[in-house]
């Protein structure tokens, strides 16, 4: 399984993530947007995770961090192309405005896709914990998919 991982110089409040994962692009949809899957991989809170993945369906999930804190989360889908592109919304409290993350799949050769997080943010702070936080589910994905390939 390929880790190699590269993050674009910040600018402003937006970052980039780029990862290469040693599974077929679809193979890596699936694990992004099944429930039962997500919630493997993605440190959701058990039975916390509900995926309606369609332009305006709405998700949901309560991230648990490592110190055992639970963050709820919700928002919606506003781009779906199944299996390479989801730019999703996510509800950011007193905000009018969901923030938004991108979210690219690019096939390499038959097995190994190339996933690449973006998100801009309102400040450097929320940036840097977004930034933190996407590469948690990074690390999270590329070891579910590692363990499900030794099965």
């Amino acid at each position: 399984m390929s880790t190699e991982q590269t993050s674009a110089p910040a600018t402003g409040h937006s970052y980039t993530l780029t990862r290469t994962l040693d599974a077929p692009a679809a193979r890596v949809w699936q694990a992004w947007t099944t429930p039962g899957q997500y919630a493997q991989w993605a440190h959701a809170a058990p039975g916390s995770v509900a995926l309606d993945v369609r332009p305006g369906g709405a998700w949901k999930a309560t991230m648990r961090t490592p110190d055992g804190a639970e963050f709820p989360l919700t928002g919606t889908y506003v781009e779906v192309d199944e299996p390479s592109h989801l730019v999703i919304g996510m509800d950011a409290p007193g905000r009018p405005d969901p923030t938004l993350m991108t979210l690219h799949l690019a096939e390499e050769g038959p097995r190994n896709t190339v996933i690449t997080l973006s998100q801009s943010c309102a400040t450097a702070e929320e940036r840097d914990m977004a930034e933190q936080g996407s590469g948690m589910l990074l690390d999270g994905l590329t070891a579910f998919l590692a363990n499900e390939s030794k099965a």
